[in-house]
């Protein structure tokens, strides 16, 4: 018997990530819902998270656990341990399937299916139609949410749905000392509260992108101190959100080197190195005399890329060959 995980993953649309699988697997051509095999001492949590950031390249904040569905495909058994997902990523970065689709809940039961992923979209939509995720949630309103930097940090920590984080992130609009906490917990050394916090802030940046100006030049000047990748991943987001005509000349530098060296690094994520593209395109602009640059970074790195990041760089290359042309506010 084979442990399997897999992810119900949603988006602000309260869409769902369904992937196919390509020709030479099991199953060719089926669609299912993203995940992998456990591997050893490792938890099913973990095994979720790690799964779908090498197979998508995308973060997700686990909201529950559905009841396991054990099949047996004949030449093979298995236990397939289903999570219920959020995400804020839009584009997930194939590297083992050949399509991918945000779908309705309406449409899913349409979609040819493995068989076992099958039973995990019914358990899924019976679960939705009775309304029983209440017990997975926990309830928190704006009102509730207390400025004082324990309790709101103990929040952040233990938010489990893209719900809370909406709800954290309308009180930082309406409360700037919620916002200014949310902005340190970025930058913090507890790698889980970086992580949630950012996520939280992007959030808020998503309504009001103009609310993180003040704080636009601190997180350059911060880029390359970060070593968690999942904050890493949520401020270059940010920087996309914003106009980086609000930042100096020195600090526009600044992020240039920074994005150029995320695109030649061969560490680097592929969702980092997709908004590191997206803010070099924005930047050029700006200053025309980037986009030789970014065009040679770009093709190369499509030469060893996956399909997403190949989608993405023509994507990019495409904006570049047609892109206008801005007065200059500053100087690199």
């Amino acid at each position: 018997m084979i442990s399997v995980t897999c992810a119900v993953i949603r988006n602000d649309e309260n869409e769902i990530l369904v992937v196919q699988r390509g020709k030479a697997t099991d199953h060719p051509f089926k669609w299912e819902f993203p995940g992998g095999k456990l591997a050893p001492g490792e938890t099913d949590e973990e095994c979720i998270i790690r799964e779908v950031e090498e197979e998508l390249s995308i973060e997700i904040v686990i909201r529950g656990k559905m009841a396991e569905v054990d099949h047996d495909y004949g030449h093979k058994q298995i236990i397939l341990i289903p999570f219920i997902c959020d995400t804020l990523d839009e584009i997930p970065f194939l590297s083992e399937h050949v399509d991918y689709r945000w779908v309705e809940e309406k449409d899913l039961m349409t979609l040819d299916f493995s068989e076992a992923d099958v039973f995990v979209a019914k358990n899924y939509l019976e679960r939705t139609k009775a309304k029983k995720l209440s017990d997975l949630q926990v309830i928190v309103q704006p009102s509730d949410i207390l400025t004082d930097n324990t309790d709101l940090q103990i929040i952040v920590n233990n938010m489990m749905s893209m719900k809370e984080a909406e709800w954290v992130a309308i009180s930082a609009i309406e409360n700037p000392a919620i916002f200014m906490k949310l902005f340190e917990y970025s930058l913090s050394s507890d790698k889980r509260l970086a992580f949630r916090a950012s996520w939280t802030l992007t959030k808020v940046c998503d309504r009001f992108p103009e609310i993180i100006y003040p704080y636009l030049a601190q997180i350059v000047e911060t880029l390359n101190k970060i070593d968690n990748e999942s904050t890493l991943r949520c401020l270059l987001r940010i920087i996309t959100l914003s106009d980086i005509e609000k930042i100096n000349g020195r600090q526009q530098g600044l992020l240039t080197n920074f994005c150029f060296s995320i695109l030649n690094s061969g560490f680097s994520a592929i969702a980092v190195k997709a908004y590191a593209m997206e803010i070099l395109y924005n930047l050029s602009l700006i200053y025309p005399e980037l986009t030789n640059e970014l065009t040679v970074s770009i093709t190369s790195l499509m030469e060893d890329g996956s399909a997403g990041i190949t989608a993405r760089g023509r994507m990019i290359l495409r904006k570049l060959a047609e892109k206008p042309i801005r007065p200059k506010s500053s100087q690199l």
